[in-house]
This record gives C-alpha cells, structure tokens and sequence, in this order.
C-alpha cells in the first residue's frame, strides 16, 4: 500500500493541469493513467487533421501559454502541435504519470478519512497483472466527458458485414479512396471526417441525427472575444444572424438549426457549433450527401460499405468509483452544476467535467489545487 496527498486519476490535458498546479504548491501527488501514455485521446485516437477549435489564446493550460512552436499567423493549432505543447508542459512542470494503471475501485473510508483507490497495474515485465492499494487524503476524477466512445444501438449493426469504427478510430480518408461510406454523427468530428474522407476520394454521405449551428471558426473566435464583454444572449443573437448571412437557409439540406444560440447549448448540455471546415460547400454541392436519421442498418435509403459513427463519448467514473453516487449522476458528469461542479464531500473533486475544453480545465484545476492547499495549510495549523 502507498500512501499520498493527492490521487488524480487520469493522465489527459485535466490531469496533467491538476498535477501541475499542485506542483506549483508543492503537494505531493499520483496520476494514474490507464493506456501507456499521457493524452492518449490526442496520441492514439484522434484523426490526422484534427485542429483545436477554438484560437490559441482560449487554448492552453495553467501557467504556460498557447503552443510556442505554433507560427503567429496560425490561429488554430494542429493536432501536432497541441502534443508538442503538453510534451513541454509534462515536462516543465515535472509531471511522471503512473502508466497502465486501470482504477478498480475508488471507496471513501469514513474512520480513516482517506480514500482507498483499488488499481491494475498492467505494467509488469512478466505480463502477470498486479493489484496495487492507494491511499490519498483527496482524489481528483480526472477521466474526463471524453473517457469511452459510444456507438449507438442500431438494428442490425451486428451482423452488418462491413467496416464499422467509431471515430476514435480514424486517422485519414486514404484507405477509403473510391468506396462508399457513411458518418454517422454531425458534430465537429463528423462533419470534418466526412470532408476529410469526400478529399480523400472516397463516396461520402453523412447521416444528421440532430439539429446544430454552423459557424466558421473566425465566428467563433470573434464570438469568444465579445463574450468577455457582452451577454451570451447578444453573443448567440449576434453569430446565429452571421451564420444565416454566411450559410443561408441549411434546411434546403437537411441540416436543422437550433431553436437555442449556440453559446447557450454549450453552456447547458455540452454540445458545441460546429466549426465548418468547407463541409456544408460540399453538402450544397451534393458532393457529400446528407441523410436523415437511422434507425436501421437495413432501411433502403443506407446503402454502404463502410461506416464512421461519430456519436460521441461518454464518462465511464461510476465503473470505479464505488459506494455513494452522490457526486456523480446516472452518466457519470457531476450532480453539480457550474460553476460549483468541481468540488464534492470527503475530499474527492473532478477536473474536466464542466463542457467547457480547456479554458474550464484551466479553472478547474486552479480551484482544485488552491482549495487542497488551503484544506491542508490549516490541518498543518492545526497540528502545531
């Protein structure tokens, strides 16, 4: 058994912040991170385009600025360049996750006032997986909205007998070249894959399960900047009546917009605009081809022979976090609503949880590491 102050569990962008704002504070702290490196989500699951979408300046982590490689005149930083940011900032801040480290179980002890986190340690020359026991005074969920893709059920999926992946799985369009596929999902992810896999060469149609905004990303900046200074309502108003001037009417293609303003869904249930990467030219183009929502793989209108399901993510804490759900609702996201979500009883807090990318990480860790500091400075007082 090892004993800490602080346990973090999960070695993404909210965990990396987390521990390097105790760092700062000097308060000793274990990451625990299940796959074999450090974001992995950006490592090892996400597509070769994929750019941050939001500007730089709303892009990075505590105490360190947007990535110093990233050319001035690049607003949106690539894929790459965010990993070569985290890599500074691992380093910088001295971070030295824990890998192959699967939680098992995370139970609070009232007598001991400590948690009790159950691990597999995967890492183990001889392939015998250990089982290891922390104890810490706190414990940070850090796994984040984004722990576990989730493909929807749909009639006949199982016995389909082409290629079916979720959108963690993708890297390019190459391998698609000349054959038909559908995306299901028109999220970021989606709507980019399937312009991504139409440049590649490949029959591309895209299934709209949901009504969504459509903005460039320059609206999106400009909306970023004018929501330090104005109401989100007059920001939503302002770059939904942009978006109609710069799209017209979308609903000709099958693509609905939100009775709500964009900034609002963000704020309320997570979902984000998307930030259009020359797909809807493509959409009114017919070059990529819109259907409407699926409920079978058999109905006559899908006909393909490969499917890409960007439909999202979902938390997997209550898998190990045991005992009182109380911080934690039915879909793993806190019971809490911003901005009150990041602290619980008993010492546990969640980084990453509040829809709100890295600019709420930012905040959530920050406020994370001060209270600890300020719970343990007094204990200290106290004791002397």
């Amino acid at each position: 058994m090892e004993e800490t102050m602080v346990i973090i569990v999960g070695a993404g962008p909210a965990g990396l912040a987390t521990s390097a704002c105790l760092n700062r504070l000097s308060i000793p702290n274990i990451v625990l991170e299940r796959e074999d490196c450090y974001a992995s989500l950006w490592k090892k699951r996400s597509y070769d385009r994929l750019k941050l979408h939001l500007a730089k300046q709303f892009c990075h982590l505590p105490y360190m600025d947007s990535p110093p490689n990233a050319p001035t005149y690049q607003q949106f930083v690539p894929r790459k360049g965010f990993i070569y940011y985290l890599d500074n900032y691992v380093s910088h801040f001295g971070i030295t996750p824990r890998y192959l480290r699967s939680v098992e179980s995370a139970i609070y002890d009232l007598d001991a006032e400590k948690w009790q986190i159950v691990v597999k340690n995967m890492a183990t020359t001889d392939n015998v997986i250990e089982t290891e026991v922390y104890t810490s005074r706190f414990l940070v969920v850090a796994s984040g909205e984004n722990s576990q893709g989730t493909i929807p059920d749909i009639d006949g999926l199982d016995s389909y007998g082409g290629e079916c992946i979720h959108s963690n799985q993708y890297e390019n369009g190459r391998k698609f070249r000349g054959k038909d596929v559908l995306v299901v999902g028109c999220g970021n992810s989606g709507m980019e894959i399937a312009y991504d896999l139409w440049n590649s060469g490949a029959n591309t149609s895209i299934v709209v399960l949901n009504p969504v905004h459509v903005l460039t990303k320059e609206m999106v900046k400009m909306a970023m900047i004018m929501l330090q200074y104005l109401p989100r309502k007059a920001v939503d108003k302002i770059t939904v009546a942009i978006s109609k001037l710069e799209y017209g009417k979308l609903s000709k293609y099958g693509i609905q917009r939100p009775k709500k303003g964009p900034f609002h869904l963000k704020e309320t249930s997570g979902r984000s605009p998307v930030n259009d990467v020359g797909t809807i030219s493509k959409i009114k183009s017919e070059e990529i081809k819109v259907l409407p929502g699926m409920k079978s793989i058999r109905d006559k209108d899908i006909v393909f022979t490969n499917g890409i399901f960007a439909t999202g993510y979902k938390s997997t804490v209550r898998n190990w976090r045991k005992g009182s759900y109380e911080s934690f609702d039915e879909k793993g996201m806190p019971r809490k609503s911003f901005p009150y979500h990041w602290k619980g009883r008993n010492g546990i807090y969640n980084v990453g949880f509040s829809r709100r990318g890295l600019r709420g990480i930012s905040s959530d860790a920050q406020n994370i590491a001060n209270d600890i500091y300020s719970n343990t400075t007094v204990a200290l007082g106290f004791n002397n």
